[in-house]
């Protein structure tokens, strides 16, 4: 049994006139009488009752016609979808994203304009660090992800740069005027630092503690957790200092001062990365859309 058996059939059973379904079907009649004869030889039934002025469906051929009418629109809502998927219009793609980049900026507008211009493609959105989104990018269970870049991409990884961040002093607030407006090196000698363990973010931690010792200042390690937001907190207790992403002057805390530092600078480049080669049309329409951000962002700046 083909597919055009079942168009046959459902032709001839709609009309249940041979001749008109032949008409319809741009075949002959005697070709389509063929056709339907093969079928019911196949299903070992009739499903026609054939009367001098025609023929008419009986009780087999109704249940048939009606179970041959849903394959034939779930086949064709099977082939509209895919050829949605294939287009970018439908489908699925699975993002990473850094916490401090979705807190305002290119990363939660692009979101929310692609949930709005795509709504057919569903998000899943897993928070991770640089090291980790790149690695589940290449084991190909993330398409892309939103992540600080440090080191220069390897194939099969290729990226869209979106803005460059940099670095401040995170001071407790209680700590009142122990520092001026702006902070050196020299300034921060002695003082209790809080920083995260290099293990969860070894090329950052290695620029920003060679960034340190260049201006001479090696930190006094107190007190290390996970990530950023985790150091705030205890900046935020009065444990001690942070040098931290400058992105933070975005959610400001209000026991934490934030304060520029005159010789310690370590560039914070934010990316949307990819695999270079894939098959997902859904991420070919959300690179389209960010780099269109990007240009608009860029324009608005000149």
């Amino acid at each position: 049994m083909e597919l055009r058996h079942l168009r046959y059939f459902l032709a001839i059973a709609q009309t249940e006139n041979v001749r008109l379904a032949a008409e319809q079907l741009h075949v002959t009649q005697p070709a389509l009488s063929r056709q339907l004869k093969d079928l019911e030889d196949e299903l070992g039934m009739r499903l026609f009752e054939r009367l001098p002025r025609g023929i008419h469906l009986n009780a087999a051929g109704k249940a048939y016609a009606q179970e041959v009418q849903r394959i034939l629109a779930d086949l064709d809502s099977a082939g509209e979808r895919t050829r949605r998927i294939a287009a970018g219009e439908a489908g699925r793609i699975r993002l990473g994203f850094l916490e401090i980049a979705a807190w305002r900026g290119i990363m939660p507008d692009v979101i929310s304009a692609f949930s709005t211009a795509c709504p057919d493609i569903g998000m899943e959105l897993i928070a991770g660090n640089t090291p980790q989104q790149l690695e589940m990018m290449l084991a190909d269970t993330l398409d892309g992800g939103f992540i600080y870049l440090f080191n220069p991409l390897e194939d099969p990884l290729t990226g869209l740069a979106l803005r460059r961040d940099n670095v401040v002093l995170a001071a407790p607030s209680a700590w009142g005027h122990r520092f001026a407006e702006s902070v050196a090196a020299r300034d921060l000698k002695g003082v209790p630092y809080i920083g995260f363990p290099r293990a969860g973010y070894p090329a950052y931690f290695d620029q920003l503690l060679s960034a340190c010792r260049a201006a001479g200042f090696s930190p006094d390690f107190v007190q290390t957790a996970r990530d950023e937001g985790a150091v705030l907190s205890l900046v935020s207790a009065g444990i001690g200092v942070a040098i931290v992403n400058s992105f933070n002057l975005s959610r400001p805390l209000p026991q934490v001062d934030y304060l520029p530092l005159t010789d310690i600078s370590v560039p914070l480049p934010l990316y949307f990365v990819w695999r270079r080669r894939h098959l997902n049309p859904a991420l070919d329409r959300f690179v389209e859309l960010v780099a269109q951000h990007v240009a608009e962002d860029a324009g608005k700046r000149h």
